[in-house]
């Protein structure tokens, strides 16, 4: 399992060891503050997408084992999370702080992707054994914003895209997002028939 978690570890930083390569070989592109803004919300997405399907796989497949991976990869979300909110701060406004503040007021995609980021950060401060431990069944209340923060993120992305009218890649993102949601809005209802009550949230 040691094994296991150092090469998802790996392979988790491989965007942002890739982004750095470019950055050094001249591989940005035309626009390099786009192109970093545009892989880092990319891999967030996909880390996002990835952590919410640890549970459905472990159902489906009853690898319980695959539970362990999952604070690491949704830590990692939040790690490109930040350098996606960090690299639009920093090399887009120039730390201009009314600047971002103006764009999240004004500027509908950056309000819901700013909210998005938002909803990640109490999630990546209590992923901790000792949250879990403290919060109890309120922990897992708390982490189920992830869903939202995803719709967020999805939304954040259609909007960033569609401008250029490439909308292919955010609508896949909204189909899978779509998917994990069904089979957990299916996995509580059939909780319910065995049960015959109400499951609690």
């Amino acid at each position: 399992m040691i094994a296991a978690k150092a090469a998802v570890w790996m392979l988790c930083l491989t965007p942002a060891g890739l982004l750095i390569w470019r950055a050094f070989t001249g591989g940005l592109g035309a626009n390099p503050i786009e192109f970093i803004t545009l892989r880092t919300g990319f891999w967030t997405l996909v880390l996002i997408m990835v952590t919410l399907a640890v549970t459905p796989v472990r159902r489906v497949t009853g690898w319980h084992r695959i539970i362990q991976f999952r604070r690491m990869l949704g830590l990692f979300a939040f790690f490109y999370a930040t350098l996606h909110f960090l690299t639009y701060v920093t090399l887009d406004l120039f730390f201009d702080f009314s600047a971002v503040a103006a764009d999240i007021v004004k500027r509908p995609y950056i309000t819901v992707g700013f909210t998005a980021f938002l909803l990640l950060v109490p999630l990546a401060l209590t992923s901790t054994k000792g949250s879990i431990r403290r919060l109890g069944r309120n922990w897992l209340r708390l982490h189920r914003l992830l869903y939202v923060s995803a719709a967020l993120a999805v939304l954040h992305f259609y909007w960033k895209k569609s401008a250029k009218s490439d909308i292919a890649e955010p609508l896949i993102f909204a189909g899978i997002l779509a998917a994990l949601f069904l089979f957990r809005v299916i996995y509580v209802l059939r909780k319910r028939v065995r049960s015959g009550g109400v499951p609690t949230p």
